[in-house]
């Protein structure tokens, strides 16, 4: 039986018992830095394999920089940590680790960062799919710009920036899309509300460029390298116009909760057969076995973890 447990500050605890005051900082001004890492349960091994985790405490650690924030681990205290309440939770089903620093102090009316308390605390939950990864999804394209780096670096998984993102998700589904995909403040395509996006074009698949103020998501470099050695195809990182959302062969989105997932129409027009494309298709099939660690050749980059009614305990 999963009994949820999370870190705080130094500490296992109960879920239920990690939380933080209403004056904390982070909550009145977004001032926090945040990953979304997968667990993905394989009942053959029973074994949770955690996919791509120093990757994505790497990225959450150059975000503390541009907040100010120290945390008061190592890259590799925060992977064990992190497979600690895996292993003490007990889940046997896929899961969303949230991993959070954050500035702490409780105080309001104060913006300057350097002079605030930070703290981290990390939870597991269990998490299915987050769009309909067995068909695919229906767009439209957000009226709200996405962030610019001048604004807020979006290089990074602040938590204040994801306000974007929320109202154009929202806007999508109020008026009946499953997604929004959002455009820079160039009018070129960026990505969606939380994934990147990709085109086939025939046998060249391309993607927005960084500099197009996309996060650098880790399951996007992932897909990149699927595309070329796995597929062969050629893979263009440029900047990407918003017609090529109506008129490329195949369009589908990368994640870390999304997975890979099958982009079948557009503000109403159908991409492609409206349907999920052989390539989108391809990269599925390779993708899942990949995070469940059930291909031997990119084991290496998945954490196993037994949940402790497992092994005993």
């Amino acid at each position: 039986m999963a009994t949820p447990i999370a870190f705080m500050n130094g500490d296992y605890v109960p879920l239920e018992e990690a939380k933080v005051g209403i004056m904390t900082h982070a909550l009145h001004y977004g001032t926090a830095v945040f990953e979304g890492i997968r667990g993905n349960w394989n009942p053959e091994h029973e074994t949770m394999y955690i996919y791509k985790l120093r990757e994505h405490y790497e990225r959450l650690l150059r975000g503390c920089k541009m907040l100010w924030i120290d945390v008061p681990y190592s890259l590799d205290e925060l992977c064990e940590v992190t497979a600690g309440i895996v292993e003490r939770s007990g889940y046997t089903e896929d899961l969303y680790i949230r991993p959070v620093a954050y500035k702490s102090q409780e105080m309001v009316a104060n913006l300057n960062l350097r002079s605030l308390g930070d703290g981290f605390f990390c939870l597991a939950v269990p998490f299915g799919n987050y769009l309909d990864a067995s068909g695919a999804i229906s767009c439209c394209v957000a009226s709200y710009r996405r962030i610019d780096d001048t604004m807020v670096p979006p290089r990074f998984k602040l938590s204040g920036l994801y306000l974007n993102s929320i109202l154009a998700k929202t806007d999508a589904i109020a008026a009946g899309f499953d997604e929004a995909i959002m455009l820079n403040m160039d009018g070129h395509v960026c990505e969606g509300t939380g994934e990147n996006i990709f085109f086939v074009h025939g046998n060249t698949v391309a993607t927005p460029t960084l500099e197009s103020n996309v996060l650098p998501g880790i399951t996007r470099d992932t897909v990149l390298r699927l595309l070329e050695d796995e597929l062969g195809m050629r893979v263009e990182q440029r900047l990407v116009d918003r017609s090529e959302l109506y008129t490329a062969d195949e369009v589908f989105l990368s994640g870390t909760a999304a997975h890979v997932q099958g982009v079948g129409s557009v503000d109403h027009r159908p991409v492609g057969n409206g349907g999920v494309g052989p390539v989108t298709q391809r990269l599925q099939e390779l993708y899942f076995p990949i995070v469940r660690g059930q291909n031997p050749s990119y084991l290496h980059e998945c954490t196993p973890v037994q949940p402790k009614a497992l092994l005993g305990a």
